[in-house]
């Protein structure tokens, strides 16, 4: 409760009393003007506690500090891990696929002919890719529904979309065959296309296989339908047809370093002509 400020005496100041009247009184509550804003921290009363947000100021932004450096160091080793991952796997996955498969056959994949003609197909490869002893010798046996005929007219016009060309060489084949026999060419690569009828072999009885009459060779033949494909592909550096072949010309032997010695009549040894 404020005080009352004395009445005012007889004579005295109007002034005076008004000052008299905001003097505090002892014990009594003080007003204190509020105090003016500033920029540094509030001050706060004797023996009032700090808030907690600002209790051990310095140990808690250090340690806020060190866990932003942590979840720092953590996002650049993830970024670096996936990176790695990405640049190597992914060339390590297609050179495993290169290796594993020879891209001649995919090659062999693509060309245009209908299911028909490649009802199935078994592929085997011997050598070198990179002609270490021996260089590689691709080889594919197609199985066709159709036939020879039909079937060889189907894979010509499909090495040629492909961009072979016919390649017309001696010992194209080296021997006599039955059906239709082609040699090719693209590139650094030979290829050599085989269609002829299927070797039909009747299916097996009691788990031993069938035997053939000898007098009736045909009779195997009877229900065999379809056409057999075999293509051979092989690198032109190891195809000798594509060597020099050796002439037997005698204009080219030229004259025999080792005449032969023949004795005439008078007993003279002299050289034959060569």
């Amino acid at each position: 409760m404020a005080p009352v400020p004395p009445p005012n005496r007889p004579g005295e100041p109007v002034g005076v009393a008004r000052a008299a009247a905001v003097v505090p009184v002892p014990g009594g509550p003080v007003d204190r003007p509020a105090p003016e804003p500033s920029d540094g921290p509030a001050l706060r009363p004797a023996g009032q506690a700090a808030p907690d947000d600002e209790s051990g100021a310095p140990g808690a932004r250090s340690e806020l500090r060190r866990q932003l450096r942590e979840r720092r160091r953590l996002r650049a080793a993830v970024l670096v891990l996936v990176s790695v991952v990405l640049l190597g796997a992914v060339p390590l996955f297609f050179g495993i696929r290169t290796l594993s498969r020879d891209p001649v056959f995919d090659n062999l994949d693509q060309l245009n002919v209908p299911g028909w003609a490649a009802a199935k197909t078994v592929d085997e490869v011997s050598g070198s890719r990179w002609c270490l002893l021996d260089c590689r010798l691709r080889e594919r046996t197609v199985t066709s529904e159709k036939s020879p005929e039909e079937t060889a007219g189907v894979y010509e016009s499909a090495l040629r979309e492909d961009g072979w060309q016919p390649w017309k060489v001696s010992r194209c084949p080296e021997q006599e065959t039955k059906g239709s026999y082609t040699c090719w060419r693209r590139d650094e690569l030979t290829l050599d296309l085989w269609v002829r009828e299927p070797t039909c072999v009747p299916p097996p009885v009691d788990g031993e296989p069938a035997v053939v009459p000898s007098g009736d060779p045909s009779a195997a033949a009877t229900k065999c339908t379809g056409s057999l494909v075999s293509v051979k592909v092989r690198n032109a550096i190891d195809d000798e047809r594509t060597r020099p072949q050796p002439s037997t010309d005698p204009s080219l032997t030229g004259e025999d370093p080792f005449p032969t010695v023949s004795a005439d009549p008078l007993g003279e040894l002299t050289p034959s002509p060569s």
